[in-house]
């Protein structure tokens, strides 16, 4: 070989071996700069000497294109699901059941950690990935190929030095975001004026199922195995001799997979494992308990949904102990004041939360809260967390009971509550909060799609007076916000960022295309109280501009269907009070007035989808929420967030919930996305 040829194979070898190292044995001997040197090397290397790339190098993880679609494939062996268990004794019963299906043989258990991720299933033949396939709907998934690459704990090949290769081999696993690249991601959407992931697993499967393979890589998804799809031959004669042979082979296992030799030592290791769990660096919501031998599991077989010789134990929801040391009001964009409790920090479910939503006066009442309280904090489903309860035996002396503002805390002017409702509200317009709040509702994806005008940008315009309403934005230059500065905390200190020209460019480039959204884009925008997406809609099909909604009478709005009386007082309102006139005048002067064709009076909705009422479930290949809805509206549909008896239909993508179930209850027709384009081509 030649000089270049035998410096690349090493280098490949040595990135291999490192990437073994850091991800199945987490004991890095280099650092990341030393690691990010032998890749560059090779990157150069391989640049001057493309002959000598082959798919398998650590180079060619991220591929340069964008894909089109994610292509269904179906699964050699299916991918079901696990039945859950929420107690010891229900753990018991499952192992008097297995053990009653094996003619009272007692069977030896595997337990792992059950990870809150995505499930993938990797295909390789002769010792080389093929193919990379989501979950879906258990018999088809997607091909997630291109993007599995990035992740670089998913081996492109395997290490053939420790055990045979069998020529065909599908390892199961979960694809998982830990917690600290899921904070750091969800701080870059947010940044990017779009609305965080709740959790890190929704998080993990939208980026997995994302177009483009470099969005993927920079968000650093990991991988953990834990099964086996189609295996031939399979050279293991049971799942504990399987873990032995993946990490052999390349793949990171979590270090907590144990054996037990019966039920009392199953649920032995739960109890270890809950203590173990909250130290994690990922997310876990139980224990998955295995039968062990291959041989059992054939003669235990499944149910139509899941097999009969494994059961996932899942915890009880953590909460925790901490004080409530502030409550801090926050402006809303319709003016509502919200609640947040300044917390002493506490570490919960994987993350550490200082603050917590109090929803409003009635709800701190109903708890009873005071400043200093120590306040039981939970996050069920790692979702947002709330307040459970106080605790009064441990309340200081003295602790005063939060009261309602008076006070707007931005503007400074008089709050007013609404009758017979808990919700405080600052009424005055010119509110610099509510104004800031305004303009992010306006510029988000649902909206106006202005990409770029995240949270400290908007800030940094409104507060050195460069926008003062929405039609500002639009009389905006590059230079304005070019050399703009703002103050960041990174850890212990404080740095100062300055928008670059690049930015400011983009940021213009993309308000200037915003002026192309139709009209119930922007009726969503404007923060008419009651108006969302639906409802712009609706009224835009109706009357068509801005200039016929303004003219029309609360007995005209309250008669169009799906409008209420509520609904109605409230558009009435904005297009006649003085604040509601000037924004539609102001954005009419700098050229923003869409128009729309109005419907016939009376007239159906037309379309292939027309008079459907539709709910959507799940996430879709190649639609986002706000563009699922757009489509089934142009077609003469009528999304709903609800499935009900009047429901025509459920379109349902991968990871449906619920809503699915329900629809089967009540024998609604179910239909998949491909189903979907069919109906409206």
């Amino acid at each position: 070989m030649s000089s270049p040829a035998k410096r690349i194979a090493q280098l490949r070898d040595e990135i291999r071996e490192h990437d073994r190292r850091y991800y199945l044995e987490d004991r890095p001997t280099i650092s990341d700069r030393e690691y990010d040197r032998l890749l560059q090397e090779l990157i150069d290397l391989e640049r001057q000497h493309p002959d000598l790339i082959t798919p398998d190098s650590p180079t060619q993880r991220v591929g340069g294109d964008v894909q089109t679609e994610l292509k269904p494939v179906r699964h050699a062996v299916p991918m079901m699901s696990i039945d859950n268990t929420y107690s010891e004794e229900e753990i018991r019963a499952f192992d008097e059941r297995v053990r009653k299906g094996l003619g009272g043989e007692q069977p030896a258990y595997v337990l792992e950690p059950k990870i809150d991720g995505t499930s993938i299933n990797l295909r390789y033949e002769n010792g080389r990935l093929v193919l990379a396939a989501t979950r879906g709907r258990g018999n088809v998934g997607d091909d997630v190929t291109v993007n599995a690459r990035t992740i670089k704990a998913i081996p492109l090949t395997l290490h053939k030095d420790c055990a045979p290769i069998p020529p065909v081999l599908e390892v199961r696993g979960e694809v998982y975001m830990d917690n600290e690249d899921f904070q750091r991601v969800n701080k870059e959407i947010e940044a990017e004026g779009e609305e965080p992931y709740v959790n890190a697993r929704n998080l993990t499967s939208g980026t997995l199922r994302r177009l483009d393979p470099k969005i993927v890589a920079k968000r650093r998804l990991k991988f953990l195995a834990h099964g086996a799809g189609q295996v031939q031959p399979m050279p293991a004669e049971s799942y504990w001799e399987w873990t032995k042979l993946l990490r052999d082979w390349g793949f990171p296992l979590p270090k907590q997979v144990v054996q037990a030799a019966n039920i009392e030592e199953v649920i032995a290791e739960i109890h270890k494992f809950e203590l173990v769990r909250p130290k994690l660096p990922y997310m876990t919501d139980g224990m998955v308990v295995k039968v062990d031998a291959f041989a059992h599991r054939e003669r235990l077989g499944a149910t139509s949904k899941a097999p009969r010789w494994v059961v996932a134990y899942k915890y009880e929801t953590e909460q925790q102990p901490t004080v409530l040391e502030r409550v801090r009001w926050q402006v809303g964009k319709g003016g509502n004041l919200t609640p947040v409790g300044e917390l002493a920090p506490v570490f919960i479910s994987g993350v550490t939360v200082t603050n917590v939503t109090l929803h409003n006066i009635d709800q701190i009442q109903r708890l009873d809260l005071h400043l200093g309280d120590t306040v039981i904090i939970e996050r069920a489903g790692e979702v947002i967390p709330y307040v459970v309860e106080a605790v009064p035996e441990k309340r200081p002396k003295g602790a005063k009971p939060i009261e309602p503002p008076k006070k707007c805390p931005s503007c400074g002017e008089k709050v007013e509550r609404e009758a017979d409702t808990p919700y405080i509200r600052c009424v005055n317009p010119a509110c610099p909060a509510q104004l800031k709040e305004r303009l992010r509702w306006f510029c988000q994806r649902g909206q106006m799609d202005i990409e770029g005008l995240g949270d400290v940008l908007v800030d940094q315009l409104v507060e050195g007076g460069h926008v003062a309403e929405f039609a500002d934005l639009y009389k905006l230059k590059a230079e304005t916000i070019a050399g703009l500065t703002s103050e960041v905390e990174q850890g212990e200190k404080v740095v100062r960022r300055t928008v670059g020209e690049k930015v400011a460019k983009k940021v213009v480039e993309n308000i200037e295309r915003s002026r192309q959204q139709p009209l119930e884009r922007l009726l969503a925008g404007l923060g008419i109280r009651h108006v969302g997406n639906r409802v712009a809609y609706v009224l835009a099909s109706h009357f068509g501009s801005l200039g016929a909604l303004s003219k029309a009478t609360q007995e005209e709005l309250s008669q169009v269907h799906e409008i209420g009386p509520a609904i109605a007082d409230s558009v009435h309102d904005f297009f006649h009070n003085p604040a509601g006139k000037r924004t539609v005048a102001d954005l009419k002067a700098v050229g923003i007035d869409p128009q729309m064709e109005v419907k016939k009076s009376g007239a159906a909705a037309t379309g292939p989808l027309s008079g459907k009422t539709i709910v959507v479930t799940g996430t879709l290949k190649n639609y986002s929420r706000e563009s699922i809805t757009e489509t089934i509206q142009r077609h003469g549909g009528r999304p709903s967030s609800s499935v009900s008896k009047k429901t025509d239909f459920v379109l349902a993508g991968a990871e449906a919930g619920s809503k699915l179930d329900k629809a089967k209850q009540l024998g609604i027709k179910i239909i998949d996305e491909a189903e979907f384009d069919r109906m409206i081509s």
